[in-house]
């Protein structure tokens, strides 16, 4: 098999010629590789090699599972490998191996997937940019001195380069579909309690934490969900699953829909074009579908929501810091300016400050799901603008200094007069502001590649559904896919040669 025929199958039809022995495990590895050397010295999507284990898999024979013998890559945050350390990005983690795998990486391994890497993402996957000090700026494909968007930055850049069809991501405020939107790409969340997480933690930031993948084609997103779906034997409580693989369902088209559509947002009150145009002309592509399409004001406050789901992350954010220093040793642990400022404003904020934030969260539950009796599906912008270039949402060297002078002096209260919290919603979530929504209130949402701007870059749009409406939303992007193919674009630099 020749590297262009590799990059025009999906996983699914990888897998099939594999099933069908016209292509053995060992000689996709050595594609996925093969190319992985030829264009990630450029892009900094992998940031761990695992060819040892991956030579194994691919060589033992015995591979079983709907997807086996595709090569995979796993996100270096909450997917832990068992024998290889997990870095989240940080340098205080850069050297803690894991004794186990994650669930979500026994399952991939389960579906027959070789996994030869990890993926690059920001410290704890706090940012919606891959940009650590640890392991550097991951690169867009489609223009590198842009973003590939975060915390799964890595595994888009990778999937969008084609270097794998699909990779490992997850999804704690946008994490999932901001990546898949930058790069060209699906990018399905899940609702709450549907994806596994553990055995090394339990539910992360109260349930907004979904693991998942990005991918180039509808089916392979479905594929892959139906592959790590299931009951968890380490969750708190049993979600209600589906009775049928979500892939079994993708011919049939979806019904006339009610979707309401809206660009609006108090945190970015004026959005660039081209993500207004995104979702026009995906409003236009929906009604020559037969879909009911209404332009709606939003059924939330995003502002309000932007502050809640801030405060609740910081607190994450301090409570891992304070784990990590107990676990490792003060000395060992290192963290970034921008990471001791969030954790020092949790710090501060305190216990109270985070449980309101909770609480408001049923505010929002309530008003979208009011918005749901009327519209099956809510249409946005997945991103406000196009994919940021590297570092313009990065903090001063001035600022991170003083970041880590408040940290060492408790200043939260100084940090919380100055405005802090108003200035990490505009710089931090300005360009993302509408992903929070989805995962505060624990509902399904994905991000589909339907637009891309005159530059030449990607601008997913984004579709919130329901409880329980993953098979839905993955039914109306095989339809999108169908009327507006996406998979032959390639991102001109490291397209097809």
């Amino acid at each position: 098999m020749e590297f262009a025929e590799y990059v025009s199958n999906d996983a699914t039809s990888l897998a099939e010629l594999v099933r069908t022995g016209e292509v053995k495990p060992r000689e996709l590895l050595n594609l996925a590789r093969t190319r992985a050397d030829a264009v990630d010295g450029g892009l900094n999507s992998i940031v761990m090699r695992m060819d040892a284990a991956a030579d194994e898999r691919a060589d033992s024979g015995d591979l079983t599972g709907p997807l086996a013998g595709v090569p995979f890559l796993i996100k270096d945050l909450a997917q832990e490998y068992k024998g290889y350390p997990t870095s989240y990005g940080s340098r205080s983690l850069k050297n803690d191996v894991a004794a186990e795998h994650a669930l979500v990486t026994q399952r991939f391994l389960d579906a027959g997937l070789v996994i030869f890497g990890k993926t690059n993402t920001p410290e704890f996957g706090a940012k919606g940019v891959t940009e650590s000090e640890l392991w550097g700026p991951a690169r867009n494909p489609w223009n590198p001195e842009r973003t590939p968007g975060g915390s799964s930055g890595g595994a888009g850049a990778a999937v969008a380069a084609g270097i794998v069809p699909a990779a490992g991501a997850n999804d704690g405020g946008g994490s999932i579909r901001i990546p898949a939107a930058c790069n060209g790409l699906v990018g399905l969340k899940l609702g709450r309690g549907l994806s596994p997480y553990g055995p090394q933690t339990g539910e992360v930031l109260f349930g907004m934490v979904g693991q998942g993948v990005v991918s180039r084609t509808v089916r392979d997103s479905a594929a892959l969900c139906d592959a790590i779906v299931g009951p968890d034997p380490y969750a708190d409580y049993s979600a209600q699953f589906p009775t049928t693989p979500f892939a079994s369902d993708l011919d049939r088209r979806p019904a006339k829909l009610r979707i309401g559509w809206s660009t609006s947002s108090s945190v970015n009150p004026n959005p660039d074009r081209e993500a207004v145009a995104a979702v026009e002309r995906a409003a236009t592509l929906l009604t020559g579908l037969g879909h009911r399409v209404e332009q709606v004001a939003p059924p939330y406050d995003d502002r309000s929501l932007s502050r809640d789901f801030l405060t609740i992350w910081f607190a994450q954010v301090y409570a891992q810091v304070v784990d990590i220093k107990a676990r490792l040793g003060a000395k060992n642990s290192q963290f970034e300016p921008d990471t001791l400022a969030m954790a020092e404003f949790g710090r501060h904020s305190g216990m109270n400050a985070m449980i309101a934030a909770l609480e408001n969260t049923r505010t929002y539950v309530r008003s979208l799901a009011e918005f749901h009796t009327r519209f099956d599906l809510f249409l946005t912008p997945t991103l406000a603008t196009p994919p940021p270039r590297l570092g313009a949402t990065a903090t001063s060297p001035l600022v991170q200094l003083a970041a880590r002078v408040m940290n060492a002096m408790r200043g939260g209260r100084v940090m919380a007069l100055s405005g802090l919290l108003d200035d990490a919603i505009e710089q931090n979530l300005g360009w993302v502001p509408y992903t929070q929504l989805a995962n505060l209130t624990g509902r399904p949402a994905i991000s589909v590649p339907l637009h891309w701007t005159d530059d030449g870059l990607p601008l997913g749009v984004q579709f919130v559904g329901p409880l329980g409406s993953e098979r839905l939303l993955l039914q109306l992007a095989a339809q999108l896919e169908e009327a507006q193919p996406w998979i032959q674009r390639f991102p001109a630099p490291h397209g097809v040669v």
